[in-house]
């Protein structure tokens, strides 16, 4: 197959920097939907530390050229193609003027400048801002932006950009402006606009220096008694900051805005913030206690980019991590802080935020570095930028952060960010002057951690442990490797320095003080080591009975641990390990070890009902019946593996087997532990207005867990009326919810007429209405042809293909969330991803993108599958036009083979 993606690679080892640099910019803009005419005035030089250029070459898509000048002079020495603009023989310094057009009532790609709901948004990361004017669209080009905004006054009474409030007022012919200024110099990736019919909620708040700020949640107005949540989390978030790094709100005001047709979760543009609505709107009867804690994370997430991100970005794309696995970190311990803040347990609320981290890390990023998008967290290479905003540069992105802090301290990370702020502060940068900070403010060689940026692919921790009972030593050795690149990339790998945490367990369930053969005195329980070879051995003496040993306490670094652990002692570990996070494991190993033998066993014999190891249910009894351990965390260890989890696990993946056998353990679980599920459900309910508080939060958990556990008990008849009961009197959407999906799972009329009611409830309310899509497309009764529902659904008033939380409602929760049912023998659900992926393509290449990732594991499944996937690859392929889509394409069937 030729390289269909070669010729339109870029390589990180390419980079140069730009020939000029614009130190400020003024934009003029008449906003009319169908044409909107940009007035682009730009101060240029040339960059001293470049490569002479006698050419300026400007980035522009779909855009209308209107005139050109140069220092108030027409410039005909241009050329124009497609991607932009040439000006030949410009001078060291001068003020260039671009005027041109753009359509945003015709952009469905949801990039740059388009409509939503008849009103003004951009999105411009990563390279949206050429369509809407010329401009180095770079983000190692800096600028200071004016932006004045013209619009009629009743359709778009708010313009809203970035930075603050200069000047505005009324013009003739209905119309009015607003002229805003930001003091800080950015790349063009952080430009936003807004013109809308919106309200606001406000508040002022004073920073620790005394500041006053503005605070402004913009959302149209039936939405505004939704956005306290979402104002709330945004000044946490402020306060947060200021105490756990000293970083201080930098402008007049700042605003976030929700917006319904959004790609991502949220963009963090200086000072305004664009949100999906996902992330910004929610009250009881609409949002689950999902929702609230996403609001909080993301709003936490977009607003530690203003230091993160934005004061000091990423050179180049290649360096995405910088900012976004960095920010990544600070929402998790934002997040975890806030749990804290609020709970009984803080180190259970912690604990729980970590596990939920991991699981995702786990699921999608463990996932992709087995598959053929697998790439470093600094990638080397990209076709389309928009496809590498990926789980590794995230997920792994903020675990490698997360180990700096690991292996330096809380204090000595704080002193490397004070370090990196105060050298980088206004500047664009790499991951490597990140790592270079951390090293030089602790006085640490960290030139071997540059490994965990540059190579691909999940690392091994193997683990070999040998007990000298005559002479009371424990000796643990560690080895490192990694499996064969999955994408055919020939891959040079060096040992990484890996944080390994560790602890003994002896017979009692108690931590033993851990020393080493070289140290005078015994330690603390968690012992951190340091694998940085490729083999060590460490030796603890003292250790007066053979231990349990239990590994990488706390997820420490983004490995795979490879350990023959007995089915004894993981009930062990999951009864006794003092480190929650590795109770949890436990758990979830012990699960996963039988669920993949009963796979296996449906799949040789066709059977579902394998008996299950007693003294596992009994574990997971004991769990559940515990009340020293909180409820979210009861919640957490007795949810078993996603189906996706687990056939990522089998040689090769067969969902049908793997469904059956999960199905199995949920029904055994459910008979034999049937007292403890009711009376779980009956002790956790939450009277009383709703609280999205963690302890709130962990009770609906539970509560919610065992509902969903007894709809697959033998006692029917009691579950479907505990079920409807919940529905009809729910006070909040996580309730209601899950009250839904467990009829749904009964079947027969009362659900119907619950999908019914539940529709006529929210049909004013676009997210519940998501919910509602997604229940439907997650269904997973044997006797139901799911697919047939989502073509239904797919034909509904209610579903458009034009709005990405639409298509992620139904599309995406079939395909990614409904495996059994989309992998059906006949091939049908392949055919629906084929048509899908060709439909969006046309209409939104990013979202398109994301979808088309959906088979790029084509290989790892059973042969019948494998070979009907190729096809609808093939088929993809054949009719694609983005490269967003193609280069996903070209590289799931260029993949290498399974091993």
């Amino acid at each position: 197959m030729p390289n269909l993606a070669a010729a339109n690679t870029i390589y990180r080892t390419d980079y140069t920097s730009p020939p000029f640099l614009i130190d400020t910019i003024e934009l003029d803009f008449e906003l009319e939907p169908q044409r909107t005419t940009v007035i682009n005035k730009m101060q240029v030089r040339r960059n001293p530390e470049a490569k002479y250029s006698p050419k300026f070459q400007l980035d522009g898509e779909v855009l209308q050229l209107i005139s050109l000048h140069l220092d108030g002079m027409p410039y005909k020495n241009v050329q124009i193609d497609e991607t932009g603009l040439t000006l030949y023989e410009v001078p060291d310094a001068f003020e260039l003027t671009i005027t041109s057009a753009c359509e945003p009532a015709n952009n469905t790609s949801l990039m740059g400048l388009y409509l939503s709901n008849g009103h003004f948004f951009t999105q411009c990361e990563a390279q949206g801002f050429r369509k809407i004017t010329y401009f180095l669209d770079r983000p190692d080009v800096m600028a200071r932006y004016t932006v004045t905004l013209r619009a009629n006054k009743t359709a778009y009474p708010i313009l809203l950009s970035n930075g603050n409030l200069i000047e505005s007022g009324d013009l003739a012919d209905g119309k009015h402006y607003a002229k805003w200024h930001d003091p800080f110099a950015k790349p063009s990736y952080l430009f936003a606009l807004v013109a809308a019919q919106l309200v606001a909620l406000e508040e002022r708040i004073t920073t620790r220096s005394g500041a006053q700020k503005l605070l402004q949640v913009w959302v149209e107005a039936h939405d505004l008694d939704k956005t306290r949540h979402a104002m709330d989390s945004l000044i946490h978030a402020i306060q947060w900051d200021e105490a756990r790094f000293g970083l201080e709100l930098d402008l007049e005001r700042f605003m976030l805005v929700a917006v319904s047709d959004f790609n991502m979760g949220a963009m963090e543009n200086k000072g305004l913030n664009i949100f999906n609505t996902q992330y910004v709107l929610a009250n009881p009867q609409t949002a689950t206690d999902i929702d609230y804690t996403n609001i909080e994370a993301v709003v936490g997430h977009e607003y530690f980019h203003n230091w993160t991100g934005n004061r000091v970005t990423c050179r180049d794309w290649f360096q995405l991590s910088l900012k976004e696995g960095l920010t990544v970190f600070r929402d998790q311990e934002f997040s975890a802080d806030m749990a804290a803040a609020d709970a009984v347990n803080a180190a259970a609320a912690r604990a729980n935020q970590r596990i939920e981290n991991v699981r995702i890390l786990q699921q999608t990023q463990f996932t992709e570095d087995a598959g053929p998008m697998a790439h470093p967290v600094r990638p080397e290479s990209y076709v389309e930028i928009n496809n590498f905003y990926t789980a590794t540069v995230y997920e792994k992105g903020a675990e490698v952060v997360r180990m700096y802090q690991t292996l330096l301290g809380r204090e000595g990370f704080r002193q490397g960010m004070d370090l990196y702020f105060q050298r980088h502060d206004g500047q664009a940068v790499t991951c490597d002057d990140f790592r270079q900070a951390m090293a030089d403010a602790n006085q640490r060689d960290l030139t071997q951690f540059e490994g965990w940026y540059s190579q691909l692919g999940t690392p091994y921790v193997s683990v070999r442990t040998r007990y000298d009972e005559a002479a009371q030593t424990y000796a643990v050795t560690l080895a490192q490797h990694h499996k064969p690149a999955p994408n055919a990339l020939q891959v040079v790998r060096a040992p990484l320095l890996i944080p390994f945490a560790l602890g003994l367990v002896d017979t009692n369930g108690q931590d033993l003080a851990l020393q080493l053969d070289n140290e005078n005195a015994p330690g603390a329980a968690t012992r951190m080591l340091e694998l940085s070879a490729a083999e060590q051995t460490f030796c603890f003496i003292n250790v007066r009975r053979r231990p349990v040993p239990s590994l990488l306490r706390d997820f420490s670094a983004p490995v795979i641990v490879e350990y023959d652990y007995t089915d004894d002692e993981l009930i062990f570990l999951l009864a006794h390990d003092s480190d929650p996070f590795n109770r949890w494991a436990a758990g979830q190993q012990l699960a996963t070890r039988t669920l993949l033998t009963h796979a296996r066993q449906a799949e040789n014999t066709q059977l579902n009902t394998h008996e299950t190891n007693p003294a596992l249910i009994e574990a997971f009894g004991s769990v559940l019946r515990n009340p020293t351990l909180t409820p979210a965390f009861r919640a957490q260890v007795l949810t078993l593996p996603t189906e996706a989890y687990l056939a990522e696990h089998m040689d090769e993946a067969n969902p049908a087997a793997v469904h059956a056998a999960r199905q199995n353990l949920r029904v055994q679980l459910a008979n034999a532990l049937s007292d403890d599920w009711f009376a779980i459900y009956a002790q956790h309910q939450t009277p009383g207005p709703y609280q999205p508080t963690p302890a709130a939060m962990g009770q609906r958990a539970l509560k919610n867990l065992a509902l969903s556990y007894l709809t697959d008990s033998e006692h029917t008849e009691r579950t479907l009326h505990l079920a409807q009961t919940q529905y009809d009197t729910a006070n909040n959407m996580s309730d209601r919810g899950a009250a839904l999906s467990a009829l749904i799972h009964l079947g027969g009329e009362l659900a119907q007429a619950a999908l019914t009611d539940f529709y006529q409830r929210f049909e004013n309310e676009p997210l519940a209405i998501d919910k509602w899509f997604a229940f439907q497309a997650r269904q997973t009764r044997a006797e139901m042809d799911v697919i047939n529902v989502v073509r239904t659904l797919l034909r509904h008033p209610a579903f458009t293909s034009k709005n990405p939380n639409r298509v992620r409602a139904l599309i995406f929760s079939f395909i990614s969330g409904n495996p059994a049912q989309f992998h059906a023998p006949h091939g049908a659900g392949y055919t629906l991803w084929a048509e899908q992926v060709l439909a969006l393509d046309t209409l939104n290449p990013q979202l398109a993108a994301r979808l088309a990732r959906l088979l790029e594991r084509w290989r790892k499944f059973i042969p019948p599958l494998r070979e009907q996937m190729h096809k609808a690859l093939e088929t993809v392929l054949a009719s694609a036009q983005s490269k967003d889509v193609r280069e996903i394409i070209h590289k799931a069937l260029l993949s290498a083979p399974q091993e």
